[in-house]
């Protein structure tokens, strides 16, 4: 072919180019070697002149302070920002003087040594009823945290199957395995109060949730997978504050502390310890699509309740008497609401409840209870905590598009 032939006689070409020769191939090499014509074995090298030692060495330091000069006085004011674009000048940030406290700071396995023997695992038995299959025992598996030297444990709502759980039991650091009665629990919280005829128990130490600061110190102590591995112990850091956690479409739970320490099944109920060794959350949640994701309820949310408990024997929880739900979830239903964004829309007020007496109705928007601004159910429950029977308050709603103040006398309900 045409090109073929033109490819091959370039290669001619290309080995007939003048002053260029080759020899011989060398022994038992497949690689000509190539001599340019311009070479002469007979040429000599010659003689270069070399400065003396001390003279370069003059001219180095001469050029070294002139250079010097160049950089720190002319480029500065001369020539950056005109004619060389300014580089970028790194500039350090305020100094933070990290401080550690021996007395106050202690390592995991301190901690563990000093909040080990409150906790307990919460084995439950439940009664589930299935369509298909019938009536069914399901067992579950969980953790808790001893408040009260008398038998009064802490835990999640969910670990005793939000109260419906047929049978408790509390196996104690020393072995024994004990009956519990739960006491009470809040769904909206995930918190439960449980008890066991016990004296003498170890407590532990609740700390201050409000205090906590991202950085610091968190360990976690639960039975995750199954009581073969209870009282595992996971240490990491608080990740961030006021986390809000979605548990379905309309629901989450809101104000949770965030760690990176492990925490898996079985975990939910356990203490979150700072590193005094203090309680300051209840191991809660944990997103199963991430990792190094752990959620825990502050501390303090259960503080009013335990404290009550442990002071009265019993705890009274106050109640509004009406049937609540978030305003998105009964637009997306049934349609926006004229002049409301959040809030609690009240779906029923209940005969002689103290909604009733304040003159609250059906169709109203709650949207402020006490001053603070309420935009969710939950918001609204947790809320309801932090008063007591017979407390008054002033409540904010919305009634055909106009807000209205209510004065509202709380009532109680008695757990013990």
């Amino acid at each position: 072919m045409k090109e073929d032939n033109d490819f091959f006689k370039r290669i001619q070409q290309n080995e007939n180019n003048e002053g260029k020769t080759y020899s011989d191939y060398e022994e038992n090499s497949s690689v000509p070697v190539y001599t340019p014509t311009y070479y002469n074995q007979n040429n000599k090298r010659k003689k270069r002149y070399r400065l003396p030692l001390f003279i370069l060495i003059i001219v180095s330091l001469i050029s070294a302070i002139i250079g010097g000069i160049i950089g720190a006085y002319i480029a500065p004011t001369y020539l950056y920002g005109k004619y060389i674009d300014v580089p970028y000048i790194y500039k350090p940030t305020e100094k933070v003087e990290i401080i550690t406290k021996d007395k106050e700071m202690t390592v995991a396995s301190a901690v563990a040594q000093k909040a080990m023997p409150s906790v307990v695992g919460i084995t439950t038995v439940s009664i589930q009823r299935d369509f298909l299959f019938g009536t069914r025992r399901a067992t579950g598996l969980g953790t808790g945290v001893i408040v009260d030297s008398r038998g009064f444990i802490l835990t999640n709502a969910h670990v005793v199957d939000n109260g419906e759980a047929e049978e408790v039991k509390v196996l104690l650091n020393d072995g024994k395995n004990l009956e519990a009665k739960v006491l009470w629990n809040d769904v909206s919280l995930d918190l439960a109060v449980i008890k066991v005829e016990a004296n003498n128990l170890p407590v532990a130490d609740l700390g201050n949730s409000d205090n906590l600061t991202v950085g610091e110190t968190s360990i976690a102590i639960g039975n995750p997978l199954g009581l073969s591995f209870e009282r595992t112990v996971t240490a990491g850091i608080i990740s961030g504050l006021n986390r809000s956690v979605p548990i379905s479409e309309y629901e989450s739970i809101d104000g949770l502390i965030q760690t990176d320490a492990s925490i898996n099944p079985g975990n939910s109920g356990g203490p979150l310890l700072n590193s005094m060794g203090q309680v300051i959350g209840i191991n809660t949640a944990k997103i199963q699509s991430g990792e190094g994701l752990g959620f825990a309820i502050p501390v303090n949310t259960a503080k009013p309740i335990v404290d009550e408990f442990i002071e009265k024997g019993e705890f009274k929880k106050v109640y509004l008497g009406i049937r609540p739900y978030d305003v998105k979830q009964v637009e997306n239903s049934y349609g926006d609401i004229p002049g409301v964004e959040n809030g609690v829309f009240i779906w029923m007020v209940y005969k002689d409840s103290a909604a009733a007496k304040a003159g609250i109705h059906r169709g109203d928007v709650l949207i402020s209870l006490g001053g603070v601004e309420i935009k969710t159910v939950r918001q609204l429950l947790k809320e309801l905590y932090k008063y007591r029977p017979e407390d008054e308050i002033t409540v904010e709603i919305i009634r055909d598009q106009e807000k209205i103040e209510k004065i509202i006398k709380f009532e109680g309900k008695t757990y013990r």
